[in-house]
């Protein structure tokens, strides 16, 4: 059955995106705006962190980025929220209020005066500019963020009061009639409404970020009143009315609903606002992922990852085991069998049928907004159950596509970040986004990149580092200050210096999956015994002092990536960075590497640095990290040829047959590698090439032509 046509088809965005220049031009341009006075701490009101957390986060504003390309982004993003006019933000809301517009206009795509989405990157905003004010403290960041949110307040009470129509409730606030609310009661489809509780969802959260990262009292007032009406609306309606509702392609989507009325009733504790998280139970797919049945293929992605984050705070609120259950296994059905190397999921805004990554590149791939709710899954599954899998699938994800998906040039007009981040040949990534669902979202991405770097065991009694990103965690409850020294993305030694404080504390650090080349660690120069296993984490066990340092190194290695239905479809890595080959050409390029290979088997044999960090040759193309955001057309897979076995300048002229699981006799061979000696090479090709005879993958006398390959090419480390 042919999907309906997605929102970023029906948009038609404005031509002429100013040409991308150098990230660090683009940078000394954010640090050229007027950076207001630091205002006073303000108080704030964090959520109340669940029982059922054996790991929590630290908020916002107690680690800070140091610098790097991190860094250099979020200034991007922070110069657009100082920049950008608040009235034109609340324009759409206030039409729809009866008040003044004071002559703004809306911000534009899907952020119109008649779009059936308006005001929900409004919402989005909220949250921009909170964060941005939890992490800078500027005093100008306040008052445009307390503007906003009064002006919210002032047209939910003009609705209330004189509203055409009146609302059904006074706590109803949105940038539009509550018409496509009520016609989603009666099953209306898109494009005729878009996705009203989607748009709701987006205000609320901007809302209580308000309140929780920035202490605005009267964001959680406005809040709590959305809140009640959402219970009116839906509170008496019967479940088979919702669970139709839900299952509607588009104005279905509610977002995080189930999470934000979560949300509010650990902050109000009101039992209509849990009774309204649970209306939102899409219970067809709900129970099927809780009994691990994959029925995905073919639903839209981002309308359903965030229901799976409000699945685990409802868990938290209820005890109910089978959200939680439900929200692990999504993880897993999303994670692996339908991600593109970036982390990204999805083709054309779809979940396609498992597993098939190579199948569906082109140039829709990876809607960023759903990295971004995939992101924040995994740190909710974090916190109940510290998997180090999901800090290596946010890694991936942050850096590869998050980080890439800022365009690398100073905009006040425009978030300049992308939609699709297309996964086939020769596509380029396309920037601007302004009104739409990956233009909210984006604007959040840039300004809480140090949110997961470190988290803290329940008790306090240890520490997470996660991520090794140039930052200062200030601990107070704990008297700590911990800083962190790094280049990353950039391959490099990580060191951690206890600035202030000590005392005994298990310092958890993540052994990157990818780090098969070795992790060491050092404690004031002293190499440290420590088991290190790839995609685990390591305990340091001591009581600190001031001063102390942690050295921390995980080298780079060149490795391949093969997509699940075809292995010959495959991506380049350098450590965790992605790497795309620079090319306008629209066909697969076709890499082979084996003849390269000495003893050691290392990619790198045939993958060369350039000159440049980061940057390697490989037939005749530049291979560059993804992150850097420009744009030049690029190619994230290459199509691998290896049709013969062949060692070096000897040949065998036997074909290179691949078995079941699409590993030819090469991969399988290789895979073995390093050889310490050629004659344990020659060994090692004898006896894989006799299992090959035996399984009936070779003849005979094709066992004995590799074998001769092998001692004729006399390969060295």
């Amino acid at each position: 059955m042919s999907q309906p046509p997605t929102r970023r088809r029906l948009l038609s965005l404005a031509a002429g995106a100013a040409a991308a220049g150098p990230l660090a031009q683009a940078t000394s341009l954010a640090h050229a705006a007027p950076v207001t006075e630091i205002a006073a701490q303000a108080p704030t009101a964090p959520l109340p962190t669940p029982p059922t957390w054996s790991v929590h986060p630290f908020p916002l504003d107690r680690v800070t980025l140091g610098n790097g390309v991190f860094r250099a982004k979020r200034d991007l993003m922070l110069n657009y929220a100082r920049s950008y006019p608040a009235d034109r933000i609340l324009a759409v809301f206030r039409a729809n209020a009866g008040l003044d517009t004071r002559g703004a206009r809306p911000p534009g795509g899907w952020e119109t005066s008649d779009g059936n989405l308006r005001g929900h990157y409004g919402g989005h905003f909220l949250t921009l500019v909170a964060q941005a004010y939890a992490d800078t403290r500027e005093s100008a960041l306040k008052t445009k963020l307390d503007y906003l949110v009064a002006a919210l307040g002032e047209c939910q009470a003009a609705l209330a009061e004189r509203g055409t129509p009146r609302p059904s409730h006074p706590g109803f606030l949105a940038a539009y009639p509550e018409t496509q609310f009520i016609l989603l009661e009666s099953y209306t489809t898109y494009p005729t409404i878009w996705a009203p509780y989607y748009t709701c969802h987006k205000i609320m959260r901007g809302l209580l970020d308000a309140h929780t990262l920035a202490g605005n009292a009267q964001a959680l007032t406005i809040a709590a009143k959305m809140g009640d009406w959402v219970h009116s609306r839906l509170g008496g309606l019967p479940r088979a009315q919702l669970e139709r509702m839900w299952s509607i392609y588009i104005a279905g989507e509610y977002g995080g609903m189930n999470e934000v009325m979560a949300d509010l009733y650990a902050l109000t504790g009101k039992p209509e606002h849990l009774a309204a998280a649970r209306c939102f139970d899409n219970t067809a797919l709900l129970d099927a992922c809780a009994q691990d049945r994959d029925v995905l293929d073919g639903r839209h992605a981002n309308q359903h990852i965030p229901q799976f984050t409000g699945y685990l705070r409802l868990f938290d609120e209820t005890g109910e085991e089978r959200y939680a259950e439900a929200a692990r296994n999504f993880w897993d059905m999303v994670v692996g069998p339908r991600t593109y190397s970036l982390g990204g999921t999805g083709q054309g805004e779809m979940f396609k049928a498992r597993n098939a990554v190579a199948a569906t590149l082109d140039d829709k791939n990876a809607e960023t907004c759903a990295t971004y709710n995939m992101l924040k899954l995994s740190r909710q599954l974090f916190f109940r159950e510290p998997d180090a899998a999901r800090m290596d699938y946010y890694e991936r994800g942050l850096t590869n596509h998050i980080l890439a998906s800022r365009r690398d040039t100073a905009s006040t007009s425009s978030p300049e970040v992308t939609y699709f981040v297309g996964m086939g040949p020769g596509v380029v990534r396309e920037y601007g986004n302004t009104g739409t669902c990956c233009g909210g979202t984006g604007m959040e991405n840039h300004t809480k990149y140090q949110d997961s770097v470190y988290f803290r065991s329940a008790d306090g009694s240890a520490l997470y580092v996660n991520l090794y990103l140039a930052s200062t965690l200030r601990w107070p409850e704990r008297g700590l200050v911990v800083e962190q020294t790094s280049t990353y993305p950039a391959e490099g030694v990580r060191t951690l210096i206890f600035r202030e404080g000590g005392g005994r504390l298990d310092l958890r650090l993540r052994v990157p999956s990818w780090a098969t080349a070795g992790f060491t660690v050092t404690v004031n120069g002293v190499r440290q015994q420590v088991e290190a296993v790839p995609g685990s984490y390591l305990s340091l066990s001591r009581d600190w002092r001031r001063g102390d340092r942690v050295g921390i190194s995980a080298p780079y290695r060149l490795r391949v990536e093969r997509t699940p239905d075809d292995p010959t479809v495959q991506s380049v890595f350098f450590g965790p960075l992605l790497l795309v080959a620079q090319s306008a050409e629209t066909g697969f390029r076709s890499f082979s590497f084996y003849k390269d290979f000495t003893l050691r088997g290392d990619l790198a044999d045939a993958v060369r640095p350039e000159g440049r960090p980061l940057h390697f040759t490989t037939h005749g193309l530049t291979l560059a990290p993804f992150h850097a955001g420009n744009d030049l057309r690029y190619h994230a897979y290459f199509r691998r040829s290896e049709p013969v076995v062949v060692f070096g300048t000897a040949g065998s002229g036997v074909p290179n047959r691949s078995r079941g699981d699409g590993l030819t006799f090469l991969d399988v061979l290789w895979a073995r590698a390093p050889f310490a000696t050629s004659e344990a090479f020659v060994g090692a090709v004898r006896a894989l090439a006799d299992a090959w005879v035996s399984e009936g993958r070779f003849t005979a006398a094709e066992r004995d032509a590799v074998v001769a390959a092998a001692v004729r090419a006399g390969l060295r480390r």
